[in-house]
């Protein structure tokens, strides 16, 4: 029988927890066993009893549970002193950026311990259901938007009183993937005036079907992945589309930037310039800051005040939101451990295209190329 962890999340500030009452239901119905650390659920108001109602066993002695485990899944990344602690030859799963996870691949070859990132489910239609970056990102965008109109000393709709009229917010969407969208609709339905930039053309009809307006700017071609993300812009558009946010930055209200390049660090839309040149008590929200920023001046963890100018830098923002941002990451994961238990029994079906592609270490060698490549090709 597969025995399956749900460990407690160790990350400070973080509330989520990778498995619900539900999910452990179905885990079990597939025929392993799984326990729960005492107190996991606790952040995401999912108490020890009801993951034991649902058939888990809660164990208060982690050493013993991660010495016994056969699949460990998590929200955050792996740290040494947990890898330590579990058996070799088991299986990892949480979300995780590989490139900047080194120290915990090297220890994971050590162990060989297979590893597996849920920031690389590839996005193809079999997939959505496992794709926990888009719903993670879903969160990030709605309450970016509402972390800002929490911060600005401005209504977000257009307002008739007898004081006179108000005029909506105008708010500025850098980045129009998963988060920027979500950032788009929710901005609107708060009654804001919203426009967009994205490297990409394409998102172009997807903004304007949420009633925002897109910043066009000359594109380059191929400027979209193979598997649907954004790659990196060339000087010549970057500059060309930092002219036109320019103009944009300096009347809004609110600035929420959302652009981020799989495993590097996140491009500087907003320079110091820029903010400069912003209204006092205007808002920005950098949901990059966690990879650098788009901002020049965020920082990380902290909400500052830098020319007149609220720049908020929660790292985190899906936390915030602890009850479906777990109920959502919850089925995400069970969803890709299903593809990959049959007959009650692990099968790493490397002809799977999500299994194949998600993967980073397996058997002590290196699977995921661009760590590969930072390794010197090391196994």
């Amino acid at each position: 029988m597969l025995n399956i962890l749900i460990p407690k999340e160790i990350k400070d500030g973080e509330t989520r927890v990778a498995a619900t009452a539900e999910t452990v239901k179905k885990l079990i119905e597939m025929g392993a066993s799984v326990v729960v650390e005492a107190g996991a659920g606790k952040l995401s108001y999912i108490s020890d009893d009801d993951f034991k109602q649902a058939g888990a066993k809660v164990e208060k002695d982690i050493k013993k549970a991660f010495a016994n485990a056969d699949i460990i899944l998590k929200v955050n990344q792996p740290v040494k002193n947990e890898l330590d602690l579990v058996k070799d030859g088991s299986v990892w799963i949480s979300s995780m950026v590989p490139q900047v996870e080194l120290d915990s691949i090297k220890k994971a070859l050590d162990k060989k311990i297979t590893l597996f990132s849920m920031n690389l489910i590839p996005r193809i239609s079999r997939a959505q259901k496992m794709d926990a970056l888009t719903s993670q990102s879903n969160i990030a965008g709605y309450k970016a938007v509402l972390l800002a109109a929490e911060k600005l000393g401005k209504f977000f709709p257009l307002l008739m009183t007898a004081a006179g009229t108000i005029q909506p917010a105008k708010v500025v969407v850098l980045g129009a993937g998963v988060a920027g969208l979500q950032a788009i609709a929710t901005a609107k339905r708060l009654g804001a005036q919203v426009e967009a930039s994205d490297i990409r053309p394409v998102v172009k009809e997807q903004v304007e079907s949420l009633g925002g307006k897109f910043i066009e700017v000359e594109p380059d071609e191929n400027a979209e992945d193979e598997g649907g993300y954004a790659k990196a812009a060339s000087k010549d558009y970057l500059k060309r589309q930092a002219e036109e946010v320019k103009k944009r930055i300096k009347v809004a209200d609110v600035v929420i930037s959302t652009a981020l390049i799989p495993g590097r660090k996140a491009p500087v839309l907003i320079t110091k310039e820029m903010v400069k040149s912003m209204n006092p008590g205007s808002v920005i929200v950098d949901l990059a800051v966690e990879m650098g920023g788009n901002c020049e001046l965020s920082e990380c963890n902290k909400t500052v005040v830098k020319e007149g100018v609220i720049i908020v830098g929660e790292p985190n923002i899906p936390a915030t939101v602890p009850v479906h941002a777990t109920e959502m990451y919850a089925k995400n994961i069970f969803n890709f451990v299903s593809c990959m238990i049959k007959d009650k029994k692990l099968n790493l079906d490397m002809e799977d295209e999500v299994i194949a592609k998600s993967l980073v270490v397996k058997d002590g060698e290196i699977v995921f190329e661009p760590v590969k490549e930072l390794l010197g090709g090391k196994k």
